[in-house]
């Protein structure tokens, strides 16, 4: 009698479909698969047409090698591959070679491939496949030009399980998109076309890297890139960081390549942090786009059926090289290529500037008590101090009163480093404030305060600024532009690619509205499409304060600073700023007096 058993062999189609799973996540995965062949096939223009976010429809066609009859019935069988010409796994020179994606593709969609051998190949007519979840035709003759076109539709079909966890259609399209750009900067000798929903996102030729990098990083970036070229060993570091001028508020822009291949890894994410992390501020994240060339012995890219991750032999050598292009680079960009930031003079009418600089460098002091506002000195009631910038120490005393007992705080006696307020309290404690923090929780609580009672109040532009941004990046604004105007911003559509901003939220006075919108495009993919803006309502509102606060370095007046002070002392959470570190470190009489050895 036969012994029964509870483990059974699965049937080769639901294997196929487990095993789809790991290569063809999303559409996004389908697409760089798709891509990726077409690059290895040595195609010089590759064009990508996506219908609901590659869930309806995905058309990848390219020019490059094709492939007869045969080659098409193979291709579509797992673990087929023209790309390895060895077992062993170690010099892998093309971005595929697991023999995965398009029966993966097969398996879950309804596929069709049709391609036609370049001129002089064995074959002078196009030939067609489909593949409809797993179930494959017979190959049959077709019109086609020289080259490959491959047609997916209906992702995931045949899994459902899988399809309902898609996000919808923009959030698919944007990973999409970001797919295709990373591949477009690894390879900038291929001409790159994307249609999303029958729109042209770019239309890219055939260019250098610069060029590529340039139109891929926007022209924000582009006017501040850095060229890297470094070398350690056989390995080599090559490409362009743009200065801590410009930053975003997540990694999204950071393009890194490794032989030729698109990747994410952490260790060079890490080293990029670490690069950067003397010049830019927490939170903020660089600009990139970096190439590293070294020895495939050198590297494992058979890490995870998408190919993103690797493992590097030697890990602290690629760090090395990375943090030493990027520190080299950005101290060789330093003073010339940053460009000074553009502060406004009256940045919240509550707190308006209170100091001006004279010809000669020096600075003016704050007016003495009793002295008269006005005067006929010329200076407006200020009495000249003609302090050289480079005699230290960098700080300014400020005359002030006693401290009064109901300011927990005290009162303004000193900035530091034009960046700290220094005050004392009545019971001898000092007080140190990091003004921006400070400020930026103070514009937040403003504009939050607003929202919650009807909507934040607007300051309309006297001439509308147009602010050109990646496609999905305006896309992703427009969507949210009711939400976004009861929050103080009001935007409209401006041709593809571009916003017209028409006001900014008065609690922000007069920021730039590019670098604002690019940090609230960032802030928004991160949210997931079906959450309401509610939800989020203070990391939105935390991306608009950070443009609207006082900047680290901005001398302030006396009655700035103790504005300020006061103001502090009103606001609930002002005690740290909308990310979380703190605005004010206090030191009581008795901790002073421990830190001297007193008690």
């Amino acid at each position: 009698m036969p012994v029964s058993s509870r483990i059974r062999l699965l049937p080769e189609t639901t294997v196929n479909r487990i095993a789809a799973g790991e290569v063809i996540e999303r559409p996004a995965a389908a697409v760089k698969e798709l891509v990726e062949n077409a690059l290895d096939a040595g195609a010089t223009r590759i064009a990508v047409a996506l219908d609901g976010g590659g869930i309806d429809r995905i058309e990848v066609t390219d020019d490059g090698s094709g492939m007869n009859a045969g080659e098409l019935a193979l291709c579509v069988l797992r673990h087929a591959t023209s790309k390895l010409t060895d077992d062993h796994l170690i010099r892998i020179a093309t971005l595929g070679f697991r023999g995965e994606a398009l029966p993966s593709i097969g398996a879950a969609a309804r596929l069709s491939i049709t391609s036609r051998p370049q001129a002089g190949g064995d074959s002078d007519h196009a030939s067609t496949i489909t593949v409809e979840g797993g179930a494959v035709s017979a190959v049959s003759p077709a019109a086609g030009a020289p080259g490959t076109r491959v047609v997916v539709r209906d992702l995931f079909f045949a899994t459902p399980a899988r399809r309902k966890f898609l996000k919808n259609a923009r959030t698919e399209a944007d990973h999409a998109e970001s797919a295709i750009r990373r591949l477009a900067m690894a390879a900038p000798e291929v001409a790159f076309r994307l249609e999303i929903d029958g729109r042209i996102v770019f239309d890219l030729p055939a260019q250098d890297r610069a060029h590529r990098v340039a139109a891929l990083l926007g022209a924000e970036a582009a006017a501040v890139m850095l060229p890297i070229n470094h070398e350690r060993g056989d390995m080599r570091l090559t490409g362009y960081a743009c200065s801590a001028a410009v930053s975003r508020a997540t990694s999204t822009a950071q393009g890194l390549v490794v032989n030729g291949r698109p990747v994410a890894d952490p260790v060079l994410k890490s080293a990029v942090r670490v690069a950067y992390r003397d010049v830019i501020g927490h939170g903020r994240y660089p600009v990139v786009a970096l190439y590293i060339d070294l020895l495939p012995e050198e590297l494992d890219v058979n890490v995870h059926p998408a190919k993103t991750e690797l493992r590097f032999r030697d890990t602290n050598a690629i760090r090395a090289l990375v943090i030493g292009g990027l520190t080299r680079a950005l101290a060789g960009g330093a003073g010339s290529d940053v460009p000074a930031p553009q502060i406004s003079p009256s940045y919240r009418p509550s707190l308006r500037l209170a100091y001006s600089r004279p010809p000669n460098g020096g600075i003016r002091a704050l007016p003495l008590p009793g002295m008269p506002s006005g005067g006929g000195n010329g200076s407006g009631g200020f009495a000249e101090a003609r302090l050289p910038f480079d005699s230290g120490p960098a700080a300014r005393i400020l005359p002030t009163p006693a401290p009064q007992t109901q300011y927990p705080l005290g009162a303004a006696v000193a900035q530091v480093l034009d960046t700290y307020i220094l005050a004392v309290a009545s019971d001898g404690a000092l007080v140190l404030v990091d003004q921006h923090a400070a400020h930026e929780r103070l514009t937040h609580e403003a504009i939050r305060t607003q929202m919650l009672e009807g909507g934040a109040r607007s300051q309309p532009l006297l001439l509308p600024a147009v602010v050109d941004m990646p496609h999905g990046d305006a896309e992703r604004l427009l969507a949210r532009a009711a939400d976004l105007h009861r929050l103080g911003l009001e935007i409209e559509a401006f041709g593809s690619g571009a916003i017209l901003v028409r006001a900014l939220p008065a609690a922000l006075g007069t920021p730039e509205p590019g670098p604002l919108l690019r940090d609230l495009a960032d802030e928004l993919a991160e949210l997931e499409e079906t959450m309401a803006l509610e939800s989020r309502l203070d990391a939105v509102i935390a991306r608009m304060a950070c443009h609207g606060s006082i900047r680290a370095g901005r001398r302030l007046a006396q009655a700035e600073m103790d504005a300020l002070l006061r103001q502090m002392e009103a606001t609930p959470r002002a005690a740290t700023c909308s990310h979380g570190r703190p605005t004010f470190l206090k030191l009581s009489k008795l901790e002073i007096e421990k830190l001297f050895g007193r008690r």
